[in-house]
């Protein structure tokens, strides 16, 4: 999937030149976060976000410091910071030069850009000109319709199983389990040397289509001392039994 696939086509933005005041309205009218910010023939040249109006004068947040930590950052940045929390003008206290992605870049990508620079939103451009911007409220709404729109194909136990192991091969982190199937019910057997593996196999499992229920009985061998603990529901099982010998 790729960014233009969920993107927002139609852009809210405001002018560089526009005032805070400007910014802040046009924010809660239309119930959004960030603006992209253009210059006078429309090119992208910012972003502002809610962020940029936390510590402003108006509100009296103002960052405020000692006079001996003022010595110690220096007149340049308390200068910077004094215009960011005083200007009233958008280009400002926009961040400029964006991050950005095009309509081509894949969904993946664009998602580890807003992990990495910790941004809520990415204007997509489209050879330099702004076509959307995608957010996080974007790829969560991607989720929710591929959730609502994938179906379980009908499947028998043996495609179930084949599935199942082919999904664990594709992960370092996955021992082999053995999966017995039976009307779609899920026996995991088999070791695991951290106990996080075994709700990984669990979600593993019960994202094959066809799966209905999947029993725990995968033993987890604690890899210093060796020693052996049974799932809960083993755990569960082992002690019905020891209550109600037959």
């Amino acid at each position: 999937m790729k960014t233009g696939d969920v993107m927002t086509p139609r852009v809210i933005t405001i002018e560089a030149n526009a005032t805070i005041l400007q910014a802040a309205e046009l924010m809660l009218q239309n119930r959004i976060s960030g603006l992209p910010v253009v210059g006078p023939k429309g090119e992208l040249v910012g972003v502002v976000t809610e962020g940029d109006f936390l510590r402003r004068g108006e509100t009296g947040t103002q960052r405020r410091r000692s006079r001996w930590l003022e010595f110690f950052i220096g007149p340049g940045r308390l200068a910077d910071e004094y215009v960011r929390a005083r200007s009233r003008r958008v280009e400002e206290v926009m961040t400029a030069s964006p991050v950005t992605v095009t309509e081509d870049t894949p969904l993946n990508e664009a998602v580890d850009l807003m992990e990495r620079h910790r941004i809520k939103r990415l204007p997509v451009l489209r050879d330099g000109r702004l076509v959307g911007i995608i957010t996080r409220a974007n790829i969560m709404q991607a989720l929710v319709s591929l959730a609502i729109d994938a179906k379980a194909s009908p499947t028998d136990d043996a495609a179930i199983r084949e599935q199942i192991l082919a999904e664990c091969d594709k992960h370092f982190w996955a021992p082999m389990p053995n999966a017995v199937v039976r009307d779609g019910v899920v026996e995991l057997w088999g070791v695991i040397t951290d106990e996080r593996q075994r709700r990984a196999l669990i979600v593993a499992t019960e994202n094959v289509p066809g799966v209905k229920v999947v029993h725990d009985h995968l033993v987890w061998i604690e890899p210093n001392s060796g020693f052996v603990i049974q799932s809960s529901e083993e755990q569960a099982r082992t002690q019905a039994s020891s209550r109600n010998p037959s």
